[in-house]
């Protein structure tokens, strides 16, 4: 089948840039949209999703992501919401949810039905809590408000997150999806939140060589 790579620096610009690009919002798709621009757009850490036979694949959701969502929007930067529509009605056959294409939806369960159910896919994470491993897909930061916090970026986020939660990456992932605080219409915890171009995950990682904030060595504790 055709594909089109993700696009980037001034060709992403070019073509994402203006009225009428990105993805049509309609009927309460913005959680979806978000997440398949931001998996998509420019990025092919997650192309396996559109090309690969999985064991469990199911081959007609995965042309409607590749021919009518993926490939339009790298290739005009625009698609509409007739096929974004298309993939909801599949996944709520599939999903056996009726609301997957009228009401909002967590990420995270849209995410999880994708990537798990429908194309079979093996866990993007592992993390670690209390001597405890779990698999999952994506990390959403929980977290209290700290008032020292105003316009934080998503490194101080990941950080806080996880350090708050007792968490740790049991590896490196070979893709990290994070999902934002979540807020409802009424009170949001961030009015914004600067994107960070890099993330380092050296303090997130289970057992991994530190360096001692005082000398320089390596730490042999962690306060």
């Amino acid at each position: 089948p055709d594909s089109f790579p993700p696009l980037w620096n001034e060709a992403a610009v070019r073509v994402l840039r203006g009225r009428m690009k990105g993805i049509q919002g309609h009927c309460n798709s913005c959680y979806m949209d978000a997440a398949l621009f931001s998996l998509f757009s420019c990025t092919s850490v997650l192309d396996s999703m559109l090309f690969k036979p999985f064991l469990l694949c199911d081959r007609n959701v995965q042309s409607i992501l590749r021919d009518e969502i993926v490939n339009p929007l790298r290739k005009t930067g625009f698609v509409k919401a007739a096929s974004v529509m298309h993939l909801r009605e599949q996944l709520t056959e599939k999903g056996q949810c009726s609301s997957f294409t009228n009401a909002e939806k967590d990420p995270e369960e849209f995410l999880n039905l994708i990537m798990h159910q429908i194309l079979g896919i093996e866990p993007l994470l592992r993390l670690q809590s209390g001597g405890q491993e779990q698999d999952c897909y994506c990390y959403q930061i929980f977290m209290d408000k700290q008032e020292d916090l105003v316009v934080p970026d998503v490194q101080q986020l990941v950080e806080r997150s996880f350090l708050s939660s007792e968490l740790k990456l049991v590896e490196i992932p070979s893709c990290f999806i994070i999902q934002m605080p979540r807020f409802g219409k009424e009170y949001k915890m961030f009015s914004k939140i600067i994107p960070s171009l890099e993330l380092d995950i050296t303090d997130l990682l289970l057992d991994s060589p530190r360096e001692c904030c005082m000398c320089g060595d390596v730490a042999t504790l962690e306060c």
